[in-house]
């Protein structure tokens, strides 16, 4: 899940500079990748960026899962006039904590999604025309057998680590799960093993804002440039589902301390039903649901926060213990004190499996007045954290 932020500007001289999206094609026919549900799907195109380079021994890359709403871009921009950096410039760089003097960064827009990678905003290479609702359901472990033949694809077979929040950090805990011996380090920031019935209850009522926008038209929405997400489809339907999933990445405190009961046009109330963003807080969830739905396609929010609601490791393997039990990385678990969406119980149940298989873990819950969004925000926590983890699993990597 989680929501954008503000990022440093590319005079920072610890910025990867600038940066490219790359596309490979995996799973071509007649090996197409069968899904979860059975369907198969190929091929499919993945979108994604790399920051520094591969050593010889290949013994430095580290994958990076976005969130929900994330993309491929991490970190630099996309040209010098670009005016925003990447979701996690803060700690992708030379001399940050994902340090591209010393590693090789990798992310992929997600199966699904709707930033290059294939989803239901492509065409069908049977139809031509694009994939609305007929694009087949897709799963987290699906997300991950992507990655993980685009890593394969790039000629790596073990990962330094493998990092995410959120969304991300569900597909690392099912990446490890699935694939024990890919990665050396695990490293899963205010996620869950499962998705609980609360944060279920949001999608529930985001999805239906979406199909109930009368010009949803049952998915079948694009026009001739299927990128042009704010010209066409259910944009009100979308805006309201950002709205509604932004409140939960916000904590009590952060809305408090930001906005308050502040007026937005005025030092007096209007007494008028008709303006619609009369304080500063309702004028700053129409911002936010403005500016996602001309980068974010609506029947992508559909099958990935699906694809959340079904996500659940102890069922897939029997129990945690068994599904993280068949791994022997080295893990960071992190949560925050005032995330409401992925409450710390649930990173201490993954802690509790973690101890109870006797695997290395470090667990934090961290402080922070920012919520869900704190793994965006609160990078100096993460980079204090990250660095010596990262360091000692390659030193190990290195030696062994």
């Amino acid at each position: 899940m989680a929501s954008e932020i503000a990022q440093p500007e590319l005079s920072d001289a610890n910025s990867v500079g600038i940066v490219q999206t790359k596309f490979a094609t995996l799973f071509v026919p007649p090996n197409p990748l069968t899904l979860e549900g059975g369907q198969k799907l190929g091929p499919i195109t993945v979108a994604y960026e790399t920051y520094g380079e591969l050593s010889p021994g290949k013994d430095n890359a580290i994958f990076v899962c976005h969130a929900l709403t994330g993309d491929s871009h991490v970190a630099g921009k996309h040209s010098a006039d670009s005016r925003k950096s990447g979701w996690w410039d803060g700690l992708v760089g030379p001399g940050k904590a994902l340090d591209t003097n010393k590693y090789f960064i990798i992310c992929a827009n997600v199966l699904g999604g709707c930033q290059g990678t294939t989803g239901p905003g492509c065409r069908s290479p049977e139809t031509g025309q694009p994939y609305g609702l007929r694009f087949p359901f897709i799963t987290v472990g699906d997300i991950v057998e992507v990655h993980a033949a685009l890593v394969r694809y790039l000629g790596i077979e073990t990962l330094l680590g493998v990092i995410g929040g959120s969304l991300g950090g569900m597909q690392v805990l099912d990446w490890v799960a699935r694939y024990p011996d890919m990665a050396r380090c695990a490293i899963c920031l205010a996620s869950a093993a499962k998705l609980s019935a609360q944060g279920i209850a949001f999608n529930a009522v985001g999805r239906r804002a979406i199909t109930a926008d009368p010009q949803f038209q049952n998915g079948d929405y694009y026009g001739d440039e299927p990128s042009k997400y704010g010209e066409v489809g259910p944009r009100f339907g979308l805006a309201l589902a950002r709205m509604i999933a932004h409140i939960t990445y916000l904590s009590e405190a952060s809305i408090e301390r930001k906005f308050g009961r502040d007026l937005q046009h005025s030092d007096h109330l209007a007494y008028d039903l008709q303006r619609e963003t009369e304080f500063k807080i309702e004028s700053y969830l129409h911002y936010q649901g403005k500016r996602f739905i001309e980068r974010f396609d609506a029947n992508s929010y559909l099958y990935l926060t699906r694809a959340m609601d079904y996500f659940d490791l102890a069922q897939r393997y029997g129990s945690l213990q068994k599904a993280l039990g068949r791994t022997n990385a080295r893990f960071l678990i992190t949560s925050y004190h005032t995330d409401w969406l992925f409450p710390s119980v649930q990173s201490r149940e993954i802690v509790t499996a973690l101890v109870e298989t006797r695997r290395h873990v470090t667990y934090l819950e961290l402080e922070s007045v920012f919520g869900h969004d704190s793994f965006l925000i609160e990078i100096e926590q993460l980079e204090e954290l990250m660095t010596p983890l990262l360091a000692e699993a390659h030193r190990r990597f290195r030696t062994s």
